[in-house]
């Protein structure tokens, strides 16, 4: 095999064309994944992990890529980034109020997506339609666009009594999610929502929450030749080695035919990719 870059991972970087184009980042190479579908890859760890935020060498990962110190004092390590509604900028507490003004206090997209099956979740406005695609949607619909994190994040925990917030990612990586009319489950979600949703308004300000009318729904196309029947998932800490098969690519996901690895659960790991 021949080696094709080597450097510290981080997420892959996508594009959203039919079907999906992703790169594989490895320091400062990003290499094209798609062209080697179908042909034998070797992933090699070597031993090494690097912060992504400081570059410090660490023996342990926090966070999907941060070593201890920086899990403790970044804004982006923060509780409140897995639940924005506890986000608490506004109360003056904020690790670093710089950080959450440029990533918190700027517009976020309340979205249904199906992925596994119908889920609901937020983003920032710059990051569709890349967060769909990291989940491994198939569709995804932008329903509500808020001013804030916080705001999201109180949308979201109304509407998630309603319907899931949360990928099955065995059940994502089988196959592509059964085709679902996503104007007409907004519709169900929004009207069921409706008193709770005015009075999100009376809180936040009659613009602070927007209703989106008028958007499509988005389709999305992952480069996969074949979906494994049983899912085997490897890990780094456990086998360094990965070789097999490109079968796919879906979310954060290299599908083998040996089996499958979330490269993102790995961002700051040391990594020979050869083919």
């Amino acid at each position: 095999m021949k080696n094709i870059a080597q450097g510290t991972l981080r997420k892959m970087s996508s594009r959203l064309e039919q079907p999906v184009a992703y790169q594989m980042r490895l320091g400062e190479s990003e290499v094209p994944l798609n062209p080697l579908l179908g042909e034998k890859i070797s992933l090699q760890f070597s031993g090494a992990i690097h912060c992504v935020h400081c570059a410090r060498k660490t023996n342990k990962s926090f966070n999907q890529g941060y070593c201890y110190p920086c899990f403790q004092k970044l804004a982006q390590c923060d509780s409140c980034i897995i639940h924005p509604e506890k986000c608490h900028f506004d109360q003056g507490s904020c690790r670093e109020p710089a950080w959450g003004e440029r990533f918190c206090m700027q517009d976020h997209i309340v979205y249904l997506a199906n992925s596994s099956g119908l889920k609901v979740g937020i983003t920032r406005a710059t990051q569709v339609p890349t967060r769909w695609v990291d989940q491994g949607a198939t569709q995804a619909l932008a329903i509500i666009r808020v001013r804030s994190r916080l705001q999201s994040g109180a949308v979201e925990v109304m509407f998630k009594q309603h319907v899931a917030d949360k990928t099955n990612w065995r059940d994502m990586l089988k196959g592509d999610a059964t085709p679902l009319n996503m104007h007409s489950e907004a519709e169900r979600l929004v009207g069921e929502c409706k008193a709770d949703l005015k009075e999100l308004e009376d809180k936040f300000g009659f613009f602070a929450i927007s209703v989106l009318n008028g958007v499509e729904t988005v389709a999305i196309e992952y480069p996969v030749i074949s979906y494994p029947e049983k899912i085997t998932s490897f890990n780094f800490d456990k086998t360094p080695v990965v070789e097999g098969c490109l079968l796919g690519i879906k979310g954060q996901y290299l599908i083998l035919d040996t089996g499958v690895i979330n490269l993102r659960r790995f961002s700051g790991y040391e990594v020979a990719l050869n083919c």
